[in-house]
């Protein structure tokens, strides 16, 4: 299509007066070759043959085109930019919420010419320097004339639709109103580059897509190549960001201009040629810029390749930085190693806020061996097993109590039931029976038991003595042992006689709920219940460590969900089996849910409960499962999840607070820092819905 004002008119015409070099002619015929070179579709046609062959060419496991950025250069780039303040005053609309109406797609183009102004804006400051003025605007490119408009200006006077792109500009001031040679880099934003969002796939975009970006791309090449300005911009690479209300990605063109061929009669044919023969194109993975929320997640890989891409455009016209990547991501590492040096030399007293020093020992000091002239395996005969409808004699020094078995429940490992008092049947209470302890070589599933009972009725105990209360802690109803049918034969020495069951622990604790587990399984656990399960276990530890106690092992089947007979139903974590009372203590090691550190050190640090549960969250709001056969891998996995923020990404998707709170965990992992739990409850509990808005007692702490 032809252009009656072409928007490089002026310098056109003022150039073709003062040029008195050598080379005017070429110079003049690549003034009228831009000139002419106004139309997208004609450029996409000519390259229609090329991108076919390009993707017969291409194999499942050789992408058509390399990346533009290592991921190592975006992991030194993301610990630059540590300290560097970013943000977006504008929400991206939803793709998923959205409709398609005017007012979405304003706002969208509002929400991209916001986030790349941020962008420019701090990493101005940030690596050249505060005290520089910053000499960029945004504006977007109107289709009919390729002129430049705010978009604000441009949505005002009815032209939203003829929007086609997004520009980081130089300040011009003989130009105000912008001119090609003065874009530093293009973002175009269309609906379905989130369509590209695999790694199972080429992730090559549509013809059309890609066809815009090279004709915007060569556009922006040409314009450099003719401008008189004596602003020093690169004349051989231009990147564009492929933006939708999710997704983005980068495409670079990088080649030498001087080798396009001026045929005006043909300049798409031309510029097709060059693009083939000359240019090098690569493109990054699509990966998420903003959530559904319309938060922009600054630390995601995609927002990440968006921010390094500007940081080169800006290199671009700024030479280096003030402050290199190199020095800012080393500031990073010094940072990290002061950590490690006073982690090293924390308080390593029992109980302590600092770390528990770990002492290797063969078997646990607090497991008694029975010496007895012979051991036996117990078969799992009637006579040892509970049933709905079984009575439990539960005696202790000063009291015998029975319980009736209602239901036998499984946490996949281990049997426990819910039962109710004899003397009171309306209270259902959950009872614990620990292993039979004449087994001088206990089993796996014995082991569990034991300290399921006799390891959780101690430090529920010690909570008990130490005065620690709340609703989201279990309650220690009784213990004791099983006072089994028939003439107990006990010897006057103490110890149990042969019979099944004799000198069994047992453990009745309240409330009773189901697991969390067992509510992913029937989806039954969204968005409020996410929110109000990591409040609720946050007040749990928040109360355990205040007597310097740590749980050790939070997974879905150590959490419970209690509405029955409450106002507002809650979360309790109960499974304190593996607490950490003492430093001698080790935390259990669960592959999926135990903290780095635990894996690492087998021991735990302030952040590591609070890891854990970010972990519980992610994979009971749909996070990937991953199969995990060692700990190398659980680490591996670990490591991958927090740098490309995969973890944040879910979480984010769930509620900004949750995604708030596991960046916070994630730059705790690992230090001697105390967790300051009172902050994050208060955050949590604005988020959590009220059905009853009366006087009612905080038991946050």
């Amino acid at each position: 299509m032809r252009i009656g004002g072409s928007p490089d008119r002026v310098s056109l015409e003022s150039g073709a007066k003062k040029s008195s070099i050598s080379s005017g002619g070429r110079i003049q015929d690549r003034k009228e070759f831009l000139h002419r070179f106004v139309d997208s579709e004609s450029l996409t046609e000519n390259l229609r043959t090329w991108y076919e062959e390009t993707a017969e060419n291409s194999n499942c496991n050789e992408p058509s085109f390399d990346v533009p950025f290592e991921l190592i250069d975006l992991q030194k780039f993301d610990y630059a930019l540590g300290g560097v303040p970013l943000q977006q005053l504008i929400r991206m609309p939803s793709a998923i919420y959205a409709s398609t109406s005017g007012a979405t797609e304003a706002t969208a183009y509002l929400a991209l010419e916001d986030f790349l102004h941020a962008s420019v804006r701090g990493l101005w400051e940030a690596f050249w320097g505060e005290d520089e003025t910053l000499p960029f605007y945004v504006s977007s490119v109107y289709n009919s004339n390729l002129r430049f408009y705010q978009a604000e200006k441009a949505i005002a006077k009815g032209r939203l639709e003829g929007l086609c792109a997004t520009a980081v500009m130089l300040k011009n001031p003989r130009h105000p109103q912008g001119k090609w040679d003065d874009i530093l880099e293009l973002a175009i934003l269309r609906p379905d580059i989130g369509n590209l969002a695999t790694v199972e796939k080429d992730c090559k975009p549509s013809l059309s897509i890609l066809g815009e970006a090279l004709f915007f791309a060569l556009r922006v090449l040409l314009a450099r190549s003719v401008s008189r300005s004596n602003i020093p911009l690169s004349l051989n690479s231009v990147f564009v960001l492929l933006v939708d209300t999710q997704y983005g990605g980068v495409l670079k063109v990088e080649g030498d201009i001087s080798k396009l061929e001026m045929d005006l009669n043909d300049v798409y044919g031309c510029a097709a040629e060059w693009i083939k023969n000359n240019a090098l194109i690569t493109i990054s993975p699509i990966d998420r810029i903003w959530n559904k929320l319309g938060n922009a997640n600054w630390g995601d890989i995609g927002a990440l390749q968006a921010l390094y891409a500007t940081f080169h455009s800006i290199t671009q016209y700024a030479g280096m930085s003030k402050n290199s990547v190199e020095d800012l991501a080393a500031d990073h590492s010094a940072r990290l190693q002061a950590r490690r040096i006073e982690r090293q030399l924390g308080d390593s007293n029992a109980n302590g806020n600092g770390l528990f020093r770990f002492q290797q020992r063969s078997a646990s000091p607090e497991i008694v061996e029975v010496h007895e002239e012979e051991s036996f395996r117990l078969e799992p005969d009637k006579s040892m097993k509970l049933e709905v409808g079984s009575i439990v004699l539960i005696e202790d020094s000063n009291w015998q109590k029975g319980y009736q078995i209602n239901e036998v429940l499984t946490d996949g490992e281990i049997l426990y039931y819910i039962a109710s008092s004899v003397e009171d049947p309306g209270t259902t209470l959950f009872l614990y029976v620990g292993s039979h302890p004449s087994q001088l070589e206990p089993a796996w599933e014995d082991m569990k038991l034991w300290y399921q009972v006799q390891r959780q009725t101690k430090v529920l105990g010690v909570m008990k003595q130490k005065g620690l209360w709340s609703k989201y802690l279990p309650q220690l109803n009784a213990s004791g042992r099983i006072n089994h049918p028939g003439q107990c034969r006990r010897p006057s020495s103490g110890g149990n006689c042969d019979l099944p069951w004799c000198g069994t622990p047992v453990l009745v604790t309240s409330p009773v709920g189901r697991t969390v587990a067992d509510m992913v399984r029937l989806g039954q656990f969204g968005t409020d219940e996410a929110i109000k399960c990591c409040h609720d276990c946050l007040s749990a530890l928040s109360a355990a460590s205040s007597a310097g106690i740590r749980h050790g092992d939070i997974r879905p089947e150590n959490v419970i969900y209690v509405n029955s007979g409450v106002r507002q139903p809650y979360f309790v974590l109960i499974g304190w089996g593996h607490a950490i009372l003492e430093e001698r203590d080790r935390p259990a090691m669960n592959l999926h849910f135990s903290s780095t550190y635990a894996l690492q050190e087998g021991k735990l640090c302030s952040a590591s409960d609070a890891e854990s549960l970010v972990y519980m969250l992610y994979f009971c709001s749909g996070g990937q499962m991953p199969n995990l056969d060692s700990v190398e891998g659980a680490l591996q996995w670990r490591e991958t999840s927090w740098s490309k923020r995969l973890i944040q990404q879910n979480l984010g998707d769930i509620s900004a607070v949750l995604k708030a709170f596991a960046d916070y965990v994630d730059s705790l992992c690992g230090t001697p820092y105390p967790m300051n739990y009172d902050i994050w409850l208060t955050r949590l509990k604005r988020h959590i819905p009220e059905e009853d808005h009366g006087k009612q007692i905080d038991t946050s702490s």
